[in-house]
């Protein structure tokens, strides 16, 4: 790690314009880190960045720090070449969407993740399969570097590991508890921070209680199996964490399965495992994630087939 972070500071010191993006439809460690790299670029090389997305971010992220610097992708020349390009939790090439443009286009590729992925797109990768979120990545390579931080990178820090852990409920290593005890220990505030994030619109509320409610569960009650129809999608913010957190706190259930119907015959599969790993689940559906929390996206079949087949994979769990 020390001589990819070396590469990497190198690399910044001479590059006049850069990019950063993460996966399509930013969660909170995607996005977060987006804009927490940018301010730590811009303070430690006087490098301002330009920050994009493609798809949609939660409501519930509208107010952390800087949010009004990540700009959706379309709003900046496709062909504009940028000097580097940095990737942020995708996961996969398939994930960036419509930035991909640029990481095209930039004469060097930066990529900083926590996802399991055999096909890095990047020149210089600083990944790290193992962490709990993309953000326990970036501290490290911070620390490493020696940069110089604020509390606005504190924040967005401490809001990516608390959004992707689903509080430390997720979380395997005991790194990022660390990490956020030196994010405390810097000044972050923890309950400001969850009041913050206090901001769903009522009805994706609804949609997402609903869909726990009416959730079935399977063998001997151990597979709990949450659906959102099409109708419903529209309504939702975000990945629907509170479904899977509400049937994850069910005594008997150790899998938790939430079916999102996005478009016609497009399927969203998120999966929370309080034992075994579930990420080979993820993968045969053209996925993938991590042990305890992946996902994938099913194109060209019905939600009522995909719920068959989940169910079916889980058999002999």
């Amino acid at each position: 790690m020390e001589k990819n972070v070396k590469i990497f500071t190198e690399k910044l010191r001479d590059a006049k314009s850069i990019v950063i993006m993460a996966h399509k439809n930013p969660d909170g460690d995607a996005l977060c880190c987006v804009l927490a790299l940018s301010r730590l670029i811009e303070k430690n090389y006087g490098t301002k960045c330009v920050c994009v997305y493609d798809g949609n971010v939660p409501d519930y992220l509208d107010n952390i720090p800087l949010r009004r610097h990540a700009h959706c992708w379309n709003k900046i020349n496709p062909d504009e070449k940028f000097d580097m390009a940095i990737l942020l939790d995708y996961g996969a090439e398939h994930q960036v969407g419509g930035p991909l443009a640029f990481v095209k286009n930039a004469g060097f590729v930066v990529e900083i993740d926590h996802h399991k992925n055999d096909n890095p797109i990047a020149n210089l990768c600083l990944d790290d399969d193992t962490a709990d979120a993309t953000a326990v990545v970036l501290y490290r390579i911070m620390r490493i570097a020696g940069w110089r931080d604020d509390l606005d990178v504190r924040d967005l820090l401490s809001v990516a590991i608390l959004t992707d852990t689903g509080n430390f409920k997720f979380a395997h290593c005991g790194e990022s508890l660390s990490v956020m005890a030196g994010l405390v220990d810097g000044g972050v505030n923890i309950h400001r921070l969850v009041e913050l994030m206090n901001n769903k619109p009522r009805k994706a509320v609804l949609v997402e209680a609903t869909a726990a409610a009416n959730a079935d569960f399977f063998y001997h009650n151990r597979l709990a199996v949450a659906t959102i129809n099409r109708h419903d999608y529209r309504n939702m913010d975000g990945r629907g964490e509170m479904v899977l957190n509400i049937l994850g706190q069910i005594k008997g259930v150790e899998y938790i399965v939430l079916l999102k119907e996005q478009k016609e015959n497009q399927i969203g599969i998120s999966i929370r495992s309080r034992g075994a790993a579930i990420d080979g689940i993820a993968t045969s559906f053209g996925g993938g994630g991590h042990e305890r929390a992946a996902g994938a996206v099913v194109r060209g079949d019905t939600l009522e087939n995909v719920r068959s087949k989940i169910i079916n994979a889980f058999k002999g769990m």
